[in-house]
């Protein structure tokens, strides 16, 4: 088969492009006394995405479940004592997201490297579990413009690691699978849903290295992703170079 570069880049929303807002958490759980900082729960946030990222509850559960289950490690990691108070404001955190999605926090490096990817010629897709509400997010938070397509797995009824999300992505942006690679932080949904849909890589977002020794390239922001575009690029043409010079 003859060596490819990489046209189109799929991104998962939720712990790559953007988090949940910690300052709104925190202001939720204060209000119901339970006493905490936001940047104790910002501390938490990837120890509880490596607890949930497992065979058996990704498995189990959806993404609407999986994502309180991983407010409540949240908290145990963050040292906070599930109770009443907890419960009422996360019930109430409940109620801001189905309205208006609680994972606005954009970290500042996000813009640059999606103007970089941009810049590079590529082809961007948000391929991302949600409830409904993510383009009226990525909207609020100015990050709409960048991307060719935006799929929300509320809208289509399927959710990754379900191939079948990939494939609809890859039709709506008419990418091809050989060419394309998907970001995601989490190993059981993101990587294993990008290979079983036949895509040419699936990348795990892992900013807290927790992840040593997993089985597919890392990267612990979109600057390193850059990085590793720009190598995987340069080694494509180089195998293409090769290819030519000996057929």
């Amino acid at each position: 088969m003859q060596p490819c570069a990489i046209e189109t880049v799929f991104l998962d929303a939720g712990g790559v492009l953007c988090h949940p807002s910690w300052v709104r958490v925190a202001g939720a759980l204060v209000r119901h006394g339970v006493a905490v900082t936001a940047p104790a729960l910002a501390a938490a946030e990837q120890k509880a995405t490596r607890d949930i990222d497992n065979a058996s509850t990704i498995g189990t559960t959806d993404d609407r479940a999986r994502g309180w289950l991983y407010f409540n490690l949240v908290l145990e990691h963050a040292g906070v004592t599930q109770n009443a108070g907890t419960d009422a404001a996360l019930a109430e955190l409940r109620d801001y997201h189905r309205e208006s999605n609680l994972w606005e926090h954009v970290e500042p490096d996000v813009t640059p490297a999606l103007a970089a990817l941009r810049d590079r010629g590529l082809r961007l897709v948000v391929v991302s579990n949600a409830n409904g509400r993510l383009r009226h997010l990525f909207d609020r938070v100015d990050l709409t413009k960048w991307f060719d397509h935006v799929l929300d797995s509320h809208e289509w009824g399927v959710e990754k690691p379900n191939p079948r999300l990939f494939a609809l992505a890859l039709e709506q942006s008419r990418a091809d699978a050989s060419k394309t690679i998907h970001v995601g932080d989490l190993y059981h949904v993101d990587v294993v849903g990008a290979r079983q849909a036949g895509l040419r890589e699936g990348v795990l977002f892992d900013m807290a290295d927790l992840y040593d020794g997993v089985d597919c390239p890392r990267v612990s922001s979109l600057g390193a992703l850059v990085e590793w575009i720009d190598k995987e690029q340069k080694c494509s043409l180089e195998r293409i170079g090769d290819h030519e010079i000996t057929s």
